[in-house]
């Protein structure tokens, strides 16, 4: 076997311990796909234990078949004449193979040239010609033995190369046939499991609409009823009113003292209007401008949060007022205080719910042109709409009970109290109306 290097991309293949000088030297030889051949590439004839590459004894230019494409696999064959090869002799020769950069990319085993010997090693050889008058007569060949071994030795070489060749191919043929076997699986495979994620998204979508839909239906309902306790409400609060005319005198000393929490109630109120006419004006600039439409209702909604966070704060401080309200209920007369400023924080509730409603509105009709996010905006929107429609109540409760205790209106009580009885029905007209025009949009 010659000599193979595990870096080497060519490799040696058949050669022979022994060539004849007189007949011409085959060099086969096999290139992978690792190796970028050149038409400089050339194998030299080298004396083992060669130094230099100029101390080749002969060389011959590196052959590729026809239709060589670079980075594959292809068996090679060099021939070298007769005429150029070495004497016979004892010394020991190589096939090296050189690239165009000169660099070695692969050595064979040592052989050695030598004459066959005159008698003791010559084979005579049968041969039948054919004669002009049709006589077949045998011809005797005589040749040398190691000739004819050499010559039985290459043609069983070829046989060998061509039979490791046809192998090669069925080789390739049948992994090339795996994997596109296993190319299509995989596309199938990859195919089938995307089908099968869409089917559960879809019908994951299909479950989450089906639920926001009935939660948007309840909450309806809820707001309904919410409506019908308001304004029942609002008919106690009137017929009260009456009975604590009579009452307000004896509650004078504890309105002076509730002033002060009265004032900072009123100064959160003003920042509360200054937050929802920020947020119109932010509404309005969102639809002259349709691409920031989404970022615009996201900041209008983080508003609404913030004041939903407020009015809770007021419904626990509400709370605490009610528990003072009951320790107070045998001083009745500080009932009509307390329900005039309720109508005029009811009736200022009411104006903030109706322009809240008709900024909703506005935005409803501008988004109706993308159906179905519309429509999930719309349902958003009207769900943190009946939540603060449900706050609005509780905070006019809370500002009923503590305009119970304020003195710097009871200069202007007769003024205040006619403009209160104004907002009052103008508060019950409008949450009616309102709420009908909200069902309307959302049929």
């Amino acid at each position: 076997m010659e000599q193979q290097y595990p870096e080497s991309a060519v490799v040696f293949r058949n050669v022979g311990q022994l060539y004849f000088p007189q007949t011409r030297v085959e060099c086969h030889y096999s290139m992978t796909s690792a190796h970028q051949w050149s038409s400089r590439d050339w194998i030299g004839i080298f004396k083992v234990g060669w130094s230099s590459l100029r101390e080749y004894h002969t060389y011959s230019w590196s052959l590729v078949p026809e239709g060589y494409a670079e980075g594959t696999a292809v068996d090679c064959c060099a021939l070298f004449q007769a005429f150029y090869l070495p004497r016979p002799s004892t010394e020991e020769y190589q096939f090296v193979y050189v690239d165009k950069v000169g660099g070695v990319c692969a050595r064979s085993r040592p052989f050695t040239f030598c004459s066959p010997k005159p008698l003791e090693e010559l084979e005579t050889l049968k041969e039948e010609c054919d004669e002009e008058d049709g006589d077949e007569e045998e011809l005797l060949l005589v040749v040398p033995k190691a000739q004819l071994l050499q010559s039985q030795l290459e043609e069983s070489w070829r046989e060998k190369e061509e039979l490791q060749q046809a192998v090669e191919e069925a080789k390739q043929q049948i992994e090339e046939e795996r994997r596109n076997s296993r190319k299509v699986k995989e596309e199938w495979e990859s195919e089938r499991e995307a089908m099968k994620e869409q089917i559960s998204e879809l019908l994951e979508n299909l479950n989450h609409k089906c639920d926001a839909l009935k939660t948007v239906e309840g909450k309806h309902l809820d707001v309904t009823s919410s409506q019908q306790n308001l304004n029942t409400e609002l008919n106690q609060l009137l017929e009260e009113k009456v009975q604590s005319q009579q009452r307000i005198k004896d509650l004078e000393e504890d309105i002076k003292a509730l002033a002060d929490r009265e004032e900072e109630r009123n100064t959160e109120m003003e920042r509360l209007k200054e937050i929802l006419k920020k947020a119109c004006n932010q509404i309005k600039l969102d639809e002259e401008k349709k691409t920031l439409l989404k970022a615009a209702h996201d900041a209008a909604l983080a508003e609404v949060r913030g004041l939903q966070l407020r009015l809770e704060s007021s419904e626990r401080l509400a709370e605490s007022l009610r528990r003072e309200l009951r320790e107070l209920g045998t001083r009745q007369g500080h009932a009509h205080a307390e329900l005039h400023q309720a109508h005029l924080q009811v009736a200022q509730l009411g104006l903030q719910l109706s322009e809240e409603k008709l900024l909703l509105r506005e935005e409803r009709t501008n988004w109706a042109l993308e159906r179905e996010a519309s429509r999930q905006a719309a349902e958003a929107d009207q769900k943190k709409l009946e939540e603060l429609s449900s706050e609005v109540c509780r905070k006019e409760e809370q500002l009923r009970e503590e305009r119970m205790k304020m003195d710097k209106l009871e200069a202007g009580f007769g003024m205040r109290d006619h403009d209160a009885d104004g907002d009052a029905h103008l508060c019950a007209r409008r949450p009616g109306d309102t709420h009908d025009q909200a069902v309307h949009h959302v049929s």
